[in-house]
């Protein structure tokens, strides 16, 4: 399958997927707000998603995903079936016992996440509460991840990809019947999560099924693949889940200002998730199966091309997004969320917190095209190192930064934070022999750059003309923004072909030629 195709059906379900979490998200902010009760959710919502980031869909993953597409190149399906069988027994019997722990000691757990919430009970306990609900979700979730590993070592990227979309469709249910019946403490929302996660996982059962590698259960057992697994994966599970400690660490800090500081930061973060996920997700899932393969046969000079291809689409596509979240973050936020529990001030805080974070989706999209190249060859300890350093500069600043700007000083230590991280393992790579730019990579990012600020200038003046519309009512908002997206859209594709970024049908025909 070609590299193109390949990111293509991961980011058309993402894609997918954030359209139907951007409906969640409005619904959210109208039903909750910024209050109480919405910090708490999104806290006990963080937590099973930092552990899936660490220890599911990024270490595990980084490593299993390899393994298992080197067994099955070397043995066979059914040898990669029995290795995936051993490691899905051990996941699960591990994560038990995990997820139990978790739940005896949540108070202990929430008062190192969310300190500030200590001063009020009421807060504290809610929190405690939904966390507890929400915690299995971490078991199934990981499971998914596994299958989902499965379904990408042999091209069946769609499965895989569309199960996040069965969460948001809880999430919306959960939220509507709130709205109907007047439930506003959370638990709705909780058990919608823990009830998505086992959707998810009878899901891809059955996908896997339908591939014809059906996965049954037996004793766990720690056979060589799958000490080999653990072994790649300890070291990885901080390097793979750095955004989501840095996520951690802000919303552990963000709990210590007034209250509505963690809302702001969610808010904007999904909004910020959106291009994220559909690209750098999707960019950084199609290409470790082909890499892993160009890798183990001796390849290089085509894991080199199949890398640049992935650093010259990912930047394409998210450097005019990231130019395009920053100058537009106030009437984006005003004309899609300034409604019920969500007035002026929460739009305001919010846009203030998304112009931070667009400043580094660049940076946070090449982590996920960059760190293949490391897992392909079963190093993780080098991303690790990489992460410990990040989140050491995530930290330090986050507590000078938010002295002077509160919750927006968060957003900007984890935008600087994810830099660091980003150019570090770029320049790790290029030291180690692992990477260089092509000549047309050499050629075409810098175009890419100056057709985003060309883009960025026409938005900055579209908008002064649109001033009057983007103040009025919610329809003239809506229909002011989007007239400022489509025109942003029109001017980046025509400055990128003005300034010969591209010749568009020859980088699509060379991305399709990509081996798989």
């Amino acid at each position: 399958m070609a590299l193109l195709r390949s990111v293509a059906t991961v980011g058309s379900y993402t894609l997918l997927s954030r359209v139907f979490g951007f409906i969640r998200d409005v619904l959210t902010a109208a039903i909750l707000g910024a209050g109480p009760v919405a910090d708490a959710f999104f806290v006990a919502q963080r937590l099973p998603n930092l552990f899936r980031s660490l220890f599911a869909e990024g270490a595990f993953s980084a490593a299993f995903v390899p393994l298992f597409s080197g067994t099955m190149a070397e043995q066979g399906r059914e040898a990669a079936r029995i290795f995936a069988e051993d490691a899905l027994a051990v996941l699960l019997a591990t994560l038990l016992g995990f997820v139990l722990l978790g739940e005896i000691f949540m108070p202990v757990v929430m008062n190192v996440i969310a300190p500030g919430f200590a001063e009020n009970p009421e807060k504290f306990g809610t929190a405690v509460d939904l966390a507890r609900i929400t915690f299995p979700y971490l078991l199934f979730i990981a499971l998914v991840a596994l299958q989902g590993g499965v379904l990408n070592s042999v091209e069946r990227f769609a499965a895989a990809a569309a199960t996040p979309v069965l969460l948001n469709l809880f999430l919306i249910g959960a939220l509507l019947l709130m709205d109907r019946f007047g439930w506003h403490d959370g638990r709705a929302l909780a058990w919608a999560v823990t009830g998505a996660g086992f959707a998810q996982f009878l899901w891809l059962l059955s996908s896997c099924a339908r591939a014809g590698l059906a996965l049954r259960l037996p004793l766990p057992r720690l056979t060589p693949g799958v000490r080999r697994t653990l072994a790649v994966m300890a070291p990885g599970t901080i390097g793979a889940g750095v955004t989501q400690l840095n996520l951690l660490i802000s919303t552990a800090l963000a709990s210590l200002l007034p209250s509505g500081s963690v809302s702001y930061l969610y808010y904007a973060d999904r909004l910020n998730q959106l291009p994220l996920g559909v690209v750098g997700i999707a960019v950084g899932t199609a290409i470790l199966p082909p890499l892993s393969r160009q890798l183990r046969l001796g390849h290089a000079a085509e894991a080199t091309t199949t890398q640049n291809r992935g650093v010259e689409l990912a930047l394409l596509l998210t450097l005019p997004a990231a130019v395009a979240l920053a100058l537009l973050a106030t009437p984006i936020l005003a004309a899609l969320f300034q409604r019920g529990a969500f007035g002026p001030t929460e739009m305001a805080a919010t846009a203030a917190a998304l112009a931070a974070y667009a400043a580094g989706l660049p940076a946070f999209v090449l982590v996920k095209v960059l760190a293949p190249a490391f897992y392909a060859r079963h190093d993780t300890a080098a991303p690790v190192k990489v992460a410990i350093a990040a989140m050491a500069a995530n930290l330090c600043l986050t507590l000078i930064l938010m002295q002077f700007l509160a919750h927006v000083g968060i957003a900007l230590a984890t935008t600087i934070a994810g830099w660091i991280n980003a150019l570090t393992l770029l320049a790790l790579l290029i030291r180690r022999g692992h990477f260089h730019f092509d000549e047309r990579a050499r050629r075409n990012l810098p175009r890419v750059g100056l057709a985003a600020l060309g883009m960025g200038l026409v938005l900055e003046i579209l908008q002064s003309v649109l001033a009057p519309a983007l103040a009025g009512s919610s329809i003239a908002r809506i229909g002011a923004l989007a007239v400022l997206i489509a025109t942003g859209l029109a001017a980046f594709a025509l400055l990128a072909l003005v300034l010969g970024v591209a010749d568009w049908r020859g980088l699509l025909g060379r991305l399709r030629r990509q081996p798989a």
